[in-house]
């Protein structure tokens, strides 16, 4: 593995390195195929907003979720094989 490699598998791995980020990449890949609106995360989490704010842009910035701005709210998507690419990087260890 080079560096480049696994400095992006570093990153994906601590993405999902936390139990919240975790939770929330579940709620998202079950919630409705057109996103989930950060409003329905914070409930479910008992976080505050910022706080949920902050979790879904480290699993945005690790390629695991895409972000969409709807008016004043933004909405979250899994990407697709994301996932699957992330299963792959600890099996190819």
């Amino acid at each position: 593995m080079g560096e480049a490699e696994a400095l992006q598998a570093a990153q994906i791995l601590k993405a999902v390195a936390d139990p919240n980020r975790l939770r929330l990449l579940s709620i998202v890949k079950n919630g409705p195929s057109d996103g989930t609106c950060v409003c329905d995360l914070t409930g479910p989490l008992q976080l505050g907003q910022p706080t949920v704010s902050h979790h879904l842009k480290i699993l945005v910035d690790s390629g695991l979720l895409a972000r969409e701005k709807r008016g004043t709210w933004a909405y979250y998507t899994l990407v697709p094989h994301a996932l699957q690419k992330a299963a792959e990087l600890i099996t190819e260890l």
